[in-house]
């Protein structure tokens, strides 16, 4: 490859019998002229840089039909494309694989290749990885955008039952959807809120009292309050078990096991309190229900339903197992290696507290996590010097992985915050482009659009197909390409 200079092609005669690998086509995209010859293009036939090679024989339809201008009097092919894609994308007849510069979109670089027809399989792995995050940030845009036309659309086919279910889902499950949808979670929020206070509060000996078989029980007004509770994430559940369009994808859903876990316990000690008494021995009733009254802490982890920021925690510590795994191997050989050394080291002094190995795990144990109850200590001075480097290493170990740990969840943070905002803007400017070039459209609008999309189609496809710099394939059933004034930045 060289700069276009003052080369010129070798005449082709009409029979082409100018072969192939001598043959040298200039190439200008986006303003930067390259010189390609035909021994490196016909490595790879299929490529559009190698059809240019046989389309002069073709006349003006072929050569126009694989570029966008041509010059016959400088037979110099022109492309509105981008010129830094470009320049990647050429790598591959000169050295058999193609990296992506930084700053390009993985999108508008995957959408270059396929104009140049050139597959996907010669993109190095670096860059496979960087155009699969873009993807699956775009389908989760794509599933944002639709999840919510189709809560704008109504199906005229349904019955009454699918739209009341509908209704009930949106209600129930979707806060913004309404206001009175937004009480409903606020309500949700509070009755876990003093679910949770009232099983605190429940266990203060002062506010208990002594049933006729000399028990502390709990205090009736607050056992009502429990079982008021109880009625509603009871409610709660059901009516979103019924208007579920997934009733199996429902039950297996993690956040709805925690729902069954924190309302289970109630009933089942219930019925062991009624009827158990008449199977097995009343004591064992009693230790069966107080074991089931502990599994409530489970209500809990409701408000991970109505919290962002622990549904965020909880996805970072997912993409963490690594770093997780690692901070606890390393504790592990820690304490293994501190509690052996502490225990020989402690065995010369008559009143050692390190009776063995793996009573001295306790020790290290704490010790390396910089707790230090006191109840375990070492007395002679190779056993302080040992505490003091466990301490140590344990200030390390634990903090090593601690960074990659936040950084996953500063990452997915602003990336949801990205996702949601990319998905209003796509609404945005489907609203914009169905009121036929106004300069907005009310939501009463897009609601009607939304509704009519099934019976008439051409307004359906425009609600589809958005027009920004971030279009989005998935919303669309025809194919778009880019040129280089389109490509994002």
């Amino acid at each position: 490859m060289k700069m276009a200079g003052e080369s010129r092609f070798p005449d082709v005669d009409s029979n082409g019998s100018e072969k192939n690998e001598d043959i040298e086509i200039i190439v200008n995209v986006g303003g930067t002229r390259q010189v390609f010859y035909g021994e490196n293009l016909n490595q790879y036939p299929e490529t559009r840089l190698a059809e240019l090679i046989n389309c002069l024989s073709g006349g003006y339809d072929t050569i126009f039909s694989l570029c966008d201008d041509y010059d016959p009097r400088k037979r110099e092919f022109y492309f509105d494309r981008d010129p830094d894609a470009f320049k990647c994308i050429i790598d591959i007849y000169y050295f058999g694989e193609i990296h992506m510069k930084k700053g390009i979109c993985p999108i508008c670089f995957k959408n270059e290749m396929e104009f140049w027809k050139v597959d996907l399989k010669f993109l190095d792995d670096c860059c496979k990885t960087h155009l699969s995050e873009k993807k699956e940030e775009l389908e989760e845009i794509a599933r944002r955008v639709q999840l919510i036309l189709d809560d704008l659309g109504v199906d005229a086919s349904e019955n009454q039952w699918k739209r009341c279910q509908k209704y009930i889902w949106k209600f129930m499950e979707k806060p913004e959807s309404s206001y009175s949808a937004r009480v409903i979670a606020v309500l949700s929020f509070l009755f876990i809120l003093i679910s949770s206070v009232v099983m605190c509060v429940g266990t203060i000996p002062e506010l208990q009292i002594v049933d006729s078989e000399g028990n502390h029980v709990e205090h009736p007004t607050l056992d009502n309050i429990e079982t008021a509770c109880i009625g509603w994430f009871t409610m709660e559940y059901l009516l979103r078990l019924i208007s579920s369009p997934n009733k199996l994808h429902f039950v297996l859903s993690f956040m709805n096991i925690i729902d069954v876990f924190a309302i289970l316990p109630f009933y089942v000690s219930l019925i062991l309190t009624h009827l158990g008494a008449r199977m097995m021995e009343l004591t064992n009733v009693q230790q069966a229900v107080q074991a089931l009254r502990i599994m409530r802490i489970a209500r809990i982890f409701k408000l991970a339903r109505h919290s962002s920021g622990l549904q965020t925690l909880t996805y970072a510590l997912k993409r963490s197992f690594k770093e997780l795994g690692l901070l606890l191997m390393y504790l592990a050989v820690g304490i293994f290696v501190f509690s052996a050394l502490g225990y020989t080291m402690e065995q010369s002094h008559p009143e050692t507290l390190f009776k063995s190995i793996p009573q001295s795990f306790w020790w290290a144990i704490i010790t390396m996590t910089t707790v230090g109850y006191g109840d375990i200590y070492p007395k002679t001075t190779l056993g302080k010097l040992n505490a003091a480097i466990s301490f140590l290493c344990g200030v390390i170990a634990i903090a090593l992985p601690i960074h990659p740990i936040i950084n996953n969840f500063v990452r997915y943070y602003n990336k949801q915050r990205v996702l949601e905002t990319a998905a209003k803007h796509e609404l945005e400017l489907m609203e914009l482009y169905s009121g036929e070039g106004k300069v907005g459209g009310s939501k009463n609008e897009l609601e009607d659009l939304a509704g009519e999309g099934k019976e008439h189609p051409s307004w359906s496809r425009q609600l589809k197909v958005s027009h920004s710099d971030t279009f989005i394939h998935l919303l669309s059933d025809e194919k778009h390409y880019r040129t280089r004034l389109q490509s994002c930045k």
